[in-house]
């Protein structure tokens, strides 16, 4: 699927899903503009939520209901260790001050409850919500790789955490980690909206979405 790719709402828990993307990202752009790896820090303590949120209400309705999760929970957990391991590496890019600290604690808590309880009662709007997120997310790393390409950002060695976790090459730069962190974003974008295609349609039934790093062919 296209990098750019952008999913059009097409009822009205799309567009609950679209209108709260938005909002946020308004909040976002006016807080922190250009500073893209203070951004990533606070958001990607964020993004790491709805993953395990996901996988441990699949995991107690697979045991509740005696049936086989086709997948999910392991998708959804590797999603959640995914978008942790983007916050070890910004963290090592851009410090954060103790405002930003205290904005994680507070951002966290209350996404946390929140996102719990709309995946308990919409679990197709809270999956389209994360699609959504995912979008946001790559234009935000292009608009990172940009300003890194035309100099007006630092282009760094890349910290060794992400070194590790990607098998980067020795002299990988941060130029290097936004173009693999974009491209994990976009791999749960298409994941996310897969998930919710399947809750809204009712396809695949009893049959895994997509193993975890291979194109989901329920991806609209």
């Amino acid at each position: 699927m296209p990098l750019e790719y952008r999913h059009s709402p097409q009822d009205m828990s799309d567009r609950v899903a679209y209108g709260l993307t938005k909002m946020l990202r308004f909040f976002a752009d006016v807080f922190f503009r250009k500073r893209y790896g203070h951004r990533a820090v606070v958001l990607e303590t964020v993004a790491a939520v709805p993953g395990m949120v996901g996988g441990m209400l699949n995991h107690l309705k697979s045991l509740r209901k005696f049936q086989d999760d086709r997948g999910w929970i392991h998708t959804l957990l590797e999603e959640a260790e995914n978008e942790r391991m983007h916050l070890m590496t910004f963290i090592a890019v851009a410090h954060p001050n103790w405002f930003e600290r205290a904005l994680i604690i507070f951002a966290q808590g209350a996404f946390f409850n929140a996102f719990f309880v709309l995946y308990l009662f919409a679990p197709r709007t809270a999956h389209r919500l994360v699609g959504y997120f995912e979008e946001e997310a790559v234009i935000s790393y292009t608009s990172y790789l940009n300003e890194i390409d035309s100099g007006r950002l630092p282009n760094p060695p890349a910290p060794q955490v992400a070194i590790d976790y990607w098998k980067l090459p020795a002299g990988a730069t941060l130029r290097d980690v936004v173009i693999v962190v974009r491209q994990d974003e976009a791999g749960h974008r298409d994941v996310n909206h897969a998930y919710a295609e399947e809750l809204r349609t009712g396809r695949s039934e009893g049959k895994q979405i997509s193993e975890p790093g291979e194109k989901s062919e329920l991806a609209p």
